[in-house]
């Protein structure tokens, strides 16, 4: 029967991140009729950057059930499914993630009923726009945050005679919060840090000594430099060079703080965002805060801050020191999807409805069908699908993990080890031997 007719719902989200979870549990909630009760679990995909609890907790969004996996035990739990199907699956992962599951999915459920499947991005898509789009094909609806988006999107998909028709505008699930009403006691700047931008020590070096040299000139100003993990955890992005070790190299004023914790509450109490590019500027421009994207390292797409061009947003940090605060574009910020309008309540009814279609179409989905198929792309697909123990048919590749137990205590211990050791090697190692061979 489908959910529509029992006003009941089972979702599953699978996420490979903290900042994905968050994205695809909050999109979950976003796509579910606010009538209908909704089963929510959540499936962590087992890797370098699987979430800590902490981080967990951070993003404070709720799971009935939560649970780390391969991909394969992931795809046998689709399939093995006690309490019957279910009835959206969101996959919240980078492309080659999602492709993997699109493929591995199509083989699991054909033929037989199935999950309407949704993905898409977890903010900006300023890299990699083709190869990202057309990973996440195959999928019933891929989500677009703005209007802009949805637009390249479906030219993306157009322009190589893919169908377009799963592109559905939506909308960032995390926006929210009450809009900004003036300065607050003390004036509070907050620096929204990213863990891969810039990617070296001499930028981020520059950022954090003109973040510090800024509370020195304010010291009537609260300056919170806002991290996104503790050292060594991980994020969606691996970060090498971790400003709360770059910050010890510094002699900070009093009114300088390292912060963590949920980015709405920060935002509860900021008077002015600044970023190089990171997502934080649109929950802030959503709330009427003001936003300054920074200039000092160039515009340039390796940064991300290329995208804010047309905000009125971008800024030096001399202009900011001098008493600046960016005032944005209207137009640009409808184009963008932060609602800030008052839009925002009716911004997932499209997707909502398309869903609805969905789940009450005679005979059930079609089998899913990606863009990518060993006629497509014989030389790309397969090591995708390799990379996580699927063949070129999507089914387990001979010797894939097992998912008829849970880990045992001692598999375990090595898990977390080796997870230990890959992270050590990422922020210590590494820029080591780079220091090395830059010799």
């Amino acid at each position: 029967m489908p959910a529509s007719a029992t006003n009941s719902l089972r979702v599953a989200v699978l996420a490979d991140s903290d900042t994905r979870w968050k994205w695809g549990a909050l999109t979950a909630q976003r796509l579910t009729p606010r009538a209908a009760g909704v089963r929510l679990d959540g499936y962590l995909l087992r890797g370098r950057a699987t979430p800590t609890a902490r981080q967990l907790r951070e993003v404070g969004v709720r799971a009935d059930s939560l649970r780390e996996v391969t991909g394969v035990e992931f795809l046998r739990a689709m399939t093995e499914d006690p309490d019957g199907r279910y009835d959206v699956l969101v996959l919240a992962l980078v492309g080659g993630g999602v492709q993997a599951m699109l493929h591995g999915l199509r083989a699991a459920w054909s033929p037989g009923p199935r999950p309407v499947v949704v993905t898409g991005y977890v903010g900006v898509v300023y890299e990699k726009l083709a190869d990202g789009l057309l990973l996440r094909h195959g999928a019933d609806l891929v989500l677009a945050n703005s209007r802009h988006d949805a637009d390249r999107f479906r030219a993306v998909y157009e322009g190589v005679g893919a169908d377009a028709s799963a592109v559905t505008e939506v909308a960032l699930p995390f926006l929210g919060g009450a809009p900004y009403t003036g300065a607050h006691e003390p004036f509070t700047v907050v620096f929204a840090a990213q863990p891969s931008v810039p990617d070296n020590r001499r930028d981020r070096a520059y950022l954090l000594g003109r973040l510090v040299e800024h509370a020195r000139r304010h010291p009537e100003r609260e300056v919170l430099l806002k991290l996104r993990s503790k050292p060594g955890e991980h994020t969606t992005h691996i970060e090498e060079l971790p400003y709360q070790k770059l910050v010890q190299g510094q002699d900070p004023p009093a009114n300088f703080r390292l912060v963590y914790g949920h980015m709405g509450e920060v935002l509860d109490r900021t008077d002015l965002l600044v970023t190089v590019s990171s997502t934080a500027a649109l929950e802030a421009l959503h709330r009427r805060v003001p936003t300054a994207v920074l200039t000092d390292l160039g515009v340039r797409e390796a940064l991300g801050n290329h995208h804010f061009t047309g905000s009125g947003c971008l800024a030096s940090w001399d202009q900011l020191d001098a008493g600046h605060r960016p005032v944005p574009d209207e137009e640009w910020l409808a184009r963008q999807g932060v609602a800030a309008d008052g839009s925002y309540g009716t911004a997932f009814d499209t997707a909502r409805e398309r869903i609805a279609e969905l789940l009450d179409r005679p005979g059930g989905l079609p089998p899913l069908d990606p863009y990518y198929t060993s006629e497509t792309a014989p030389g790309y697909l397969p090591g995708i699908l390799a990379r996580h123990h699927l063949g070129p048919d999507g089914a387990p590749l001979p010797g894939a993990p097992a998912a008829d137990r849970a880990p045992g205590p001692v598999r375990q211990i090595v898990r977390r080890a080796a997870r230990g050791a890959y992270r050590h090697g990422v922020q210590r190692v590494a820029p080591v031997i780079r220091r090395m061979g830059e010799l």
